[in-house]
């Protein structure tokens, strides 16, 4: 995923998230230039532009590249599955077998639920005949959107393309989290949000890490970063790329963001501390670039 809100990850289902901030996830904060690993995987610029990025992870197709995915259907929930898929080219139906190296990795899989609570972070193999595999296993029935974020050869921009997957079993959609800025990821770490998302301007997203109430300073590169950002837009599960910023490893890791639209969106961030990657998630609500109560110029978009 590439695992970048230019959103590159505010794109993908988990709703339109952050403008690909643009896509699915994106490394947060890099390590500094002498241990950077990658580059930004989807070209950040050193001067952004004012205009909202495309969301990524709408479409099944896009750029001559299809996402074809070959186990759209679970047989129930909670039961260990293979997840098959290619990346395939429009014009003569074959897999892709050749990709650019991207935060460590050629491809990166984001599983995300429809009502935004139920989220995965996949590193899938790939066979030489360009099939990925990767286990999944999902803890609910219902809805469910897979972003792939990844850069065929030999092109130079990536994409982020998006299919449904569904669980079969009784499906009760839960309401999205109300929006914080603190999240709890387990055995005592907190993280807390600073700054809020613009619809058509960027803005700088600070995430602080916490364990038992002290500072963490010694986060642990993952995917060539401190730390790992997807953003999605509720309501339509828009795949929006993150673009880091500098600094790390820790507390802070930062990134900014420019959000497609006014409205919700949710934040999954990975981090790793003690060998162990971790997620905190957020819901936030995107205002007006400029306004005072960015909350009252969505109106009720809940």
């Amino acid at each position: 995923m590439k695992t970048g809100l230019k959103i590159t990850a505010f794109a993908a289902a988990v709703a339109a998230t952050f403008g690909t901030a643009y896509g699915v996830g994106a490394g947060v904060t890099p390590l500094s230039k002498g241990d950077r690993a990658t580059s930004d995987p989807h070209g950040a610029h050193d001067e952004m532009s004012t205009q909202p990025p495309t969301p990524g992870g709408l479409q099944i197709s896009e750029r001559g590249y299809t996402l074809a995915l070959q186990t759209p259907r679970i047989a129930a929930p909670g039961e260990p599955t293979e997840l098959r898929f290619a990346i395939t080219r429009d014009d003569t139906g074959r897999k892709v077998t050749a990709y650019r190296t991207e935060h460590g990795k050629q491809l990166h899989l984001i599983v995300a639920s429809r009502d935004l609570t139920t989220y995965r972070h996949l590193h899938p193999t790939r066979a030489a005949d360009g099939t990925w595999t990767t286990p999944v296993e999902l803890p609910k029935a219902g809805a469910y959107r897979v972003f792939a974020d990844f850069t065929p050869q030999p092109e130079k921009e990536g994409l982020t393309l998006g299919a449904d997957l569904s669980v079969a079993g009784t499906y009760a959609p839960q309401d999205l989290p109300a929006p914080a800025t603190t999240a709890k990821a387990g055995d005592g770490y907190e993280v807390q949000l600073a700054g809020k998302p613009k619809a058509g301007s960027p803005a700088e997203l600070t995430l602080a890490v916490r364990r038992n109430g002290k500072p963490v300073t010694d986060l642990q590169p993952y995917l060539g970063s401190y730390g790992h950002l997807v953003a999605l837009r509720a309501g339509d599960l828009a795949y929006l790329h993150v673009h880091p910023n500098e600094g790390g490893p820790g507390p802070n890791v930062s990134f900014t963001a420019t959000a497609p639209s006014t409205g919700t969106y949710r934040l999954f961030l990975d981090f790793k501390h003690d060998g162990e990657v971790r997620t905190a998630a957020f819901t936030v609500r995107a205002g007006q670039s400029g306004s005072a109560h960015p909350e009252a110029a969505e109106g009720h978009d809940h």
